[in-house]
């Protein structure tokens, strides 16, 4: 099909019952939607946008990509929570029996990269370095089908939008502004451009960016490394020993000769003094008082309490046990998890254009693009509800789901091993279904009051 005669669709996704579902941004036609979402600082700053970026989205971007140059901490809050997000890859929650929707994916997963660890971990630094997630879904003229997905520059794409909020024109939604001479040099439709937004301000506010992960951190940042430097600098200064002389009823003249000869035997190392008059010599540690630091340790607490990640994982221990730090962890997954959300909701909405332009209407499946592992429960935790479903009667797709496995792989690799052991290359559904292992669930006798789950064969 031509792309003049596909393109048009593109704007909305229509449910079975003929409701019409907009992107993310567009706006129902005849609602009783009044008022202006914005506040009035936002409304302010939209008139007189005068066609250029939020430039205190720019400086924040441009801030923390600094602080990530420069501080190895920093670097390792991006990197661990970036790798955390993205570990185990996507995978889609669909029902096993979807086999078109199923192959779909896998082919849209191959195009644009998406089994690899460094396109995920990339659009994942940059979500939470940049606050924005900014994916532009690039579509074969020839054969309509979404062939990848690039992450833009998140300070230089401006939403055009007016004071209420609202895309001026869903054709033209975003905008990407050329910084050096201050001009649009490219225009996207709502279809084209997902962004997605890190704590925006206001999710309803379609002109309002997210905030980076560090964002309220700069101003602590920019006290630590001031306060650091200043440290360093006073250990430079107080390094070398020094020598406090004191002479007794001594004459201004003597007094002077005397400091004059030190002066004169400053390059040599000096270890012995004369005088014929009381004299004390008292030794100054350069050092002595350097281990006072609560105040640098009061501004690394500041800073890293706005981080997800524990100072414990940064290699802060000091007076942390091992309970603590488990809370932390867990408070520390929960973000991760919360974030993996909003990073895979951005690949779901290029996978319904792609399906959209292969002619199949995502409204009418149900399927859920999402990140392979949450962190806030462990391979055992997972394993060990599975089996608890599996002796509630669930289905065993449902079962196999929650061990964080994939239904349709498992039933590949399960008929593929009958076949194997079938010399004649029968494949018995009945097999299957065979009885599994009786399971028997504990309440309240395991560690931490979780239930203890044993199995025993039938």
């Amino acid at each position: 099909m031509p792309m003049r005669d596909w393109i048009p669709f593109l704007g909305s996704k229509k449910k079975p019952g003929g409701e019409v579902n907009p992107l993310p941004g567009d706006q129902r036609p005849n609602t009783t939607k009044t008022g202006r979402t914005p506040t009035p600082e936002q409304q302010m700053k939209y008139q007189y946008a005068w066609e250029f970026v939020d430039p205190s989205v720019r400086a924040a971007i441009l801030d923390i990509r600094q602080m990530d140059r420069d501080d190895p901490r920093v670097k390792k809050i991006h990197q661990r929570t970036a790798r955390s997000i993205v570990k185990g890859g996507l995978v889609l929650d669909i029902a096993s029996d979807k086999k078109r929707i199923i192959n779909e994916w896998k082919k849209f997963v191959k195009r644009l990269n998406l089994d690899r660890q460094e396109k995920l971990e990339s659009d994942a630094r940059g979500l939470i370095m940049e606050g924005n997630l900014p994916i532009q879904w690039i579509i074969d003229k020839l054969s309509p089908r979404v062939v990848s997905g690039v992450r833009m520059p998140a300070e230089t794409i401006r939403p055009v939008v007016g004071e209420n909020g609202v895309f001026l024109d869903p054709k033209a939604a975003y905008e990407q502004i050329d910084m050096i001479y201050g001009r649009a040099t490219a225009s996207f439709a709502l279809w084209q451009l997902t962004m997605g937004r890190l704590s925006p301000d206001n999710y309803d506010d379609w002109g309002c960016h997210g905030r980076p992960l560090l964002d309220s951190c700069r101003q602590k940042y920019l006290q630590l490394v001031m306060t650091e430097k200043d440290m360093v600098k006073r250990r430079h200064v107080r390094a070398n020993q020094r020598l406090a002389h004191s002479l007794e009823g001594a004459t201004e003249e003597d007094l002077e000769a005397y400091e004059a000869k030190v002066y004169n035997e400053q390059g040599e190392q000096t270890t012995d003094f004369f005088s014929n008059k009381k004299t004390t010599v008292q030794s100054i540690q350069g050092d002595a008082n350097l281990d006072q630091i609560a105040d640098v340790v009061h501004l690394i607490n500041s800073f890293l309490s706005g981080s997800p990640m524990p100072a414990g994982l940064l290699g802060y221990t000091e007076g942390l046990n091992r309970d603590i730090l488990d809370d932390l962890k867990k408070d520390f997954f929960e973000e991760v998890d919360a974030l993996q959300d909003t990073h895979a909701w951005v690949y779901q909405q290029g996978f319904d254009l792609h399906l959209l332009l292969q002619g199949i209407n995502p409204e009418h499946y149900d399927y859920v693009v999402k990140f392979a592992e949450r962190k806030t429960d462990s391979p055992n935790q997972r394993a060990d509800l599975a089996l608890k479903y599996q002796a509630l009667g669930l289905p065993q797709e449902t079962v196999w789901r929650t061990a964080n496995q994939d239904p349709a792989k498992v039933l590949e690799q399960r008929k593929a091993e009958q076949k194997h052991k079938d010399v004649y290359g029968v494949d018995d559904e009945d097999d299957l279904d065979k009885p599994r292992p009786r399971v028997s669930v504990t309440p309240g006798n395991a560690r931490k009051g979780e239930s203890a789950t044993s199995i025993s064969n039938n």
